[in-house]
């Protein structure tokens, strides 16, 4: 079987980390099997999707690899869904309500007050067509159920969270279309689903009851003759996202994708990470999306919430830079730096964007901190004592110790901090040589006073 997974997200905001981890692993499973990544733009709400929104979509999967192998938009598949819902009304399965939002709001107040489920009652149902017809002449319009067959169980087995019962008589029937004729969630994704020839399903765990109520909406089209395939998807559920301190994070849902590109932070980085929170498999950088897509298992997904670090992403991305060769990044550095440059720097770095703090070192001018007067003294010397070679921090370092006596600390730090400015940095066997001689000798001249 050829798997095809799609994501589908709806243009009214940018996404954030949990939609991406959702959009990473239909793209990681569908690539693993060699199968198609479908996007699904989810544009029904014409009153709060924006175009912006849709660009954003594509501009954020674009920058982190998420390539879809093809795209569909819900706004130009109207007409599919009418045809639908008309086969499914045909058959029975759909019926107009007309009770309004406050109504249905107090039904469920009253139940929950008696401690009962709010369920809808299916009063719709035992209207006679006169009431109906009277409703509909006093200018009430009808929402529009679909008819739950409650004599069976609702069964399948999960990918993730395995063997999944629900009794259709607790559910209440699902809306599918408002008075206004717009198209809720359910149907539509249905219809997608079967004819965009989706086979396997997987999102977060808060749409479990979501899948059992469309299981009996692809089992209705099917019986209806809507469609060629009349196989369930495979649906797979995962934990949700958390954040680290162990509870649901507001920032999570906030946390933008474009925030994330704007901090700094590599896609692969981000994609490592999200790719293996909430396995069984450890989050290691990886540089390469073939990599994850090879590793990628439902079966290593667990119950327990997959918890969201910032400084594991943090880590991860360090990790990255410090094995990066100079081509992967060298269009993103300061103008200038070569290979040698890159590799002296890129140990200390966190963020890429740190490259060009290290330039200014290297290409100066720095500040130096105020020196002490015995400093000063061994900084003259070591302006006299600098002598260009191949390898001149070691040359200079040695000739110091033996000439003043000084090691560790008192020989090393002044050094480090007369020609970078810095107390902490990469290695100075690397700087010294970009710094050059004559610029060498200057700092040097400069911190002694001279």
């Amino acid at each position: 079987m050829t798997i095809t997974t799609r994501f589908a997200p709806a243009p009214t905001g940018r996404l954030h980390v949990g939609n991406i981890r959702t959009a990473l692993h239909n793209y990681l499973l569908a690539k693993k099997h060699g199968g198609t990544f479908l996007l699904r733009i989810d544009d029904t709400d014409a009153a709060r999707s924006e175009e912006r929104f849709v660009s954003a979509i594509r501009e954020d999967l674009a920058w982190l690899g998420l390539n879809p192998d093809g795209e569909a938009r819900q706004s130009e598949r109207l007409d599919l869904y009418s045809r639908a819902f008309d086969a499914l009304r045909a058959a029975g399965r759909i019926y107009p309500a007309y009770e309004t939002a406050q109504e249905l709001d107090l039904k469920r107040k009253v139940l929950l007050g008696r401690g009962l489920p709010p369920i809808y009652d299916r009063a719709a149902l035992a209207l006679s067509d006169a009431e109906r017809a009277e409703k509909e002449a006093a200018g009430i319009a009808p929402h529009w159920r679909f008819k739950l067959d409650q004599d069976a169980p609702i069964v399948w087995d999960d990918a993730i969270r395995g063997p999944q019962h629900f009794d259709p008589a607790q559910l209440s029937d699902p809306v599918i279309r408002r008075a206004d004729g717009s198209w809720l969630y359910m149907l539509p994704s249905a219809v997608d689903d079967i004819d965009m020839g989706v086979t396997h399903v997987l999102r977060g765990e808060d749409h479990v009851s979501n899948t059992a109520l469309q299981i009996q909406i692809f089992t209705a089209l099917f019986e209806a003759g809507f469609g060629a395939a009349k196989t369930l998807p495979c649906f797979a559920h995962e934990a949700l996202l958390v954040g680290a301190e162990g509870k649901l994070s507001k920032r999570l849902g906030s946390l933008g994708v474009d925030e994330l590109r704007a901090a700094g932070f590599e896609p692969m980085a981000l994609t490592s990470l999200l790719a293996r929170i909430g396995t069984s498999q450890p989050v290691e950088p990886h540089h390469e999306m073939e990599a994850l897509a090879a590793g990628f298992e439902l079966a290593d997904f667990g119950r327990a919430p997959a918890r969201f670090d910032d400084a594991e992403l943090v880590r991860i991305n360090a990790a990255l830079l410090h094995r990066a060769e100079f081509a992967e990044v060298a269009a993103r550095l300061p103008a200038g730096m070569d290979a040698a440059a890159w590799h002296a720097i890129r140990p200390n770095l966190t963020m890429l964007c740190e490259a060009g703090e290290w330039w200014k070192v290297i290409t100066g001018p720095i500040e130096q901190p105020d020196f002490p007067p015995e400093d000063r003294t061994f900084l003259a010397q070591a302006a006299d004592a600098l002598v260009w070679t191949d390898d001149p921090w070691p040359a200079l370092t040695s000739a110091l110790k033996q000439a003043t006596g000084r090691k560790g600390k008192p020989l090393f730090l002044p050094l480090r901090q007369a020609l970078t400015g810095r107390d902490h940095g990469p290695d100075m066997g690397e700087l010294l040589p970009l710094i050059g001689a004559d610029e060498a000798r200057a700092r040097l001249r400069i911190a002694a006073g001279m």
